[in-house]
């Protein structure tokens, strides 16, 4: 039956995702004293940084194709925060609390495994442009939305984006990379995927349900308002068919973890942005099956 085939897919699909997700969980779980700083500090300096810069400067990059993809992710982190505002205020939170988790999302541990098992490694580059602009948009916006402090050459000095405009600029300009530089930099890209989605499942354990409220709002306005805009602009905004689903399932991920360090390092209310990204990653299983039943 065509309708088992697809749930069939689905699992195969998310499963492998959510099963290194609660690996993570129940080894936090079993010991205590699990501190995943260190590692996810060289996931973001390293790892991530070699995956982008090795499936962008081994693709045939022409940015032109990507240019409507490119707009529509920047619609959606930017309208999904100017929905989420007076939802903070109407609410009574702190906007700097509940915009930028809104905004961001998890399209790093999430987007990239659920993309390739899909879609396949062909819009792996596509996906991973649209992890660029997020980071990009993070660091420029989103940082400076909670500190109020603007600065360009913290955009400009993070390694993803150095990573991204490496590997752009070596596939336009066809510079040739000897196989003894590419091997070693795509095995360290190999390890980015799966650790990403093993400390998503460690932070897991840190879920506070004393900020019931505020992490429910931030559940289902995430995907709600990135899935609205995202509808909207595929139907205003001619995209290839497979690009189209991508941005929708771009429009629906949860909260990245991002939103949390940078919480935490600005001391803007950490505890309840954890919440509201861990809620709203526990909520992605329902939320991610449901869109795939959609586009497939």
């Amino acid at each position: 039956m065509p309708e088992v085939d697809l749930i069939y897919r689905i699992v195969a699909i998310i499963f492998p995702v959510f099963s290194i997700v609660a690996l993570g969980y129940i080894y936090a779980r079993q010991r205590h004293d699990t501190d995943m700083s260190s590692g996810n500090r060289i996931n973001m300096d390293i790892f991530t940084p070699a995956l982008i810069f090795d499936y962008m400067s081994g693709s045939n990059y022409v940015l032109a194709d990507y240019l409507h993809l490119s707009l529509g992710c920047l619609a959606i982190v930017l309208g999904s925060g100017i929905v989420a505002w007076p939802v903070a205020r109407f609410m009574g939170y702190q906007w700097k609390t509940l915009v930028p988790p809104m905004m961001f999302n998890n399209c790093g541990n999430m987007g990239l495994p659920l993309v390739v098992l899909t879609f396949g490694e062909a819009m792996l580059p596509a996906a991973i442009l649209l992890l660029a602009i997020s980071n990009f948009l993070h660091f420029l916006v989103g940082q400076q939305l909670i500190t109020q402090r603007w600065s360009i050459r913290t955009v400009l000095t993070n390694p993803m984006i150095v990573a991204t405009v490496l590997g752009i600029s070596v596939s336009i300009l066809a510079i040739p990379l000897p196989e003894t530089l590419r091997l070693p930099i795509h095995m360290l890209g190999l390890i980015a995927i799966p650790l990403m989605l093993f400390s998503l499942g460690v932070r897991m354990i840190a879920i506070d349900f004393r900020d019931w409220e505020i992490s429910t709002v931030g559940a289902l306005l995430c995907p709600i308002s990135g899935l609205i805009i995202a509808v909207l602009f595929v139907k205003l905004v001619p995209l290839p068919q497979e690009q189209a689903s991508l941005l929708l399932l771009f429009s629906i991920l949860p909260p990245a973890i991002l939103n949390f360090m940078v919480a935490e390092r600005y001391n803007q209310e950490p505890h309840r942005v954890a919440s509201i990204v861990l809620v709203g990653n526990l909520a992605s299983v329902l939320v991610i099956p449901a869109l795939l039943w959609f586009i497939l």
